[in-house]
């Protein structure tokens, strides 16, 4: 068992579809692209060829409403394929000979599957501060610091802490700040210590279970997802406002100060981890 004041990874998630709701696991393999599987698949907009994401809500309003989730367990060689629940109960797999055609109908414009990145992939950000101005959405490059294939906003890795959670709780009690609000792949309990402690792990190397070793690299900076609805998570503008954009570290990709919370880390040696395995930190 882990010591209770070592700091321990808490909950895993992959998310197999890129801004769809995904899977917690008990396990997994991390490998130099991060996640096994995490963000393999993502729907392409046909008309303009970019990468559909829930960080322009106004064009894809429903996207946290789909469910992803392997169909078997996917291994190394072989990622398999992927069962996707709709809103409205459907449920799909991503090799069924009209996928496209379904997806591209629930949603009211064309898509495709798609399991490789296009060259220079960018998504579409929505500002809800600059809102009816012509710079309202931005063209945002896509997995700019990870390498391989897959969908990552900018690196292969997101972890978040217990403490930042209790952390912007205490700055917005009123608001509800579950884990899935952020998206992480990694939870690591921090045993009752407070304030956004992941700011101070960037730079650093980090050690989880017996062989995976991480390098931290950036904050992560926060958009307009955490504050969209989620099942029964309610829309809450709030979350930004008086919690999120408390926390300003510098991003050193951004080279600025921006609202973060939780980090983004490279893989260095590749490994298995799991729930309960320690967590050390490496200067």
């Amino acid at each position: 068992m882990p010591n209770h004041t070592t700091p321990s990874v808490l909950t895993l998630w992959r998310y197999p579809i890129k801004s769809m709701m995904g899977e917690e696991l008990n396990g997994t393999h991390i490998t130099s692209h991060g996640v096994l599987g995490d963000r393999f698949y993502a729907l392409i907009d046909e008309e303009t060829n970019k990468v559909v994401s829930a960080k322009n809500p106004k064009k894809w309003p429903d996207l946290f409403s789909f469910h992803a989730a392997y169909s078997t367990p996917p291994e190394i060689e072989s990622l398999g394929g992927v069962w996707i629940s709709l809103p409205n109960g459907t449920v799909l797999h991503s090799e069924q000979a009209d996928i496209n055609q379904q997806l591209s109908a629930f949603l009211g414009r064309a898509v495709h599957l798609e399991t490789q990145r296009p060259d220079a992939a960018k998504l579409e950000q929505y500002w809800p501060e600059f809102a009816g101005q012509e710079n309202e959405v931005s063209n945002e490059a896509v997995a700019a610091d990870a390498p391989g294939g897959a969908f990552f906003d900018y690196a292969s890795l997101h972890l978040l802490t217990t403490s930042s959670l209790s952390a912007l709780q205490k700055l917005y009690p009123q608001g509800r700040f579950e884990v899935r609000r952020f998206r992480p792949n990694m939870v690591i309990d921090t045993c009752g210590l407070e304030g956004f402690v992941e700011n101070d792990w960037v730079g650093k190397t980090l050690r989880l279970g017996e062989t995976l070793r991480l390098q931290v690299s950036d904050p992560c900076p926060r958009c307009i997802m955490p504050t969209l609805a989620q099942g029964d998570l309610p829309a809450d503008s709030g979350l930004f406002k008086h919690a999120i954009a408390k926390n300003n570290p510098v991003v050193p990709f951004a080279g600025k100060a921006l609202p973060s919370v939780g980090v983004y880390a490279k893989v260095i040696q590749a490994g298995w981890v799991k729930r309960g395995d320690t967590l050390v930190i490496e200067d």
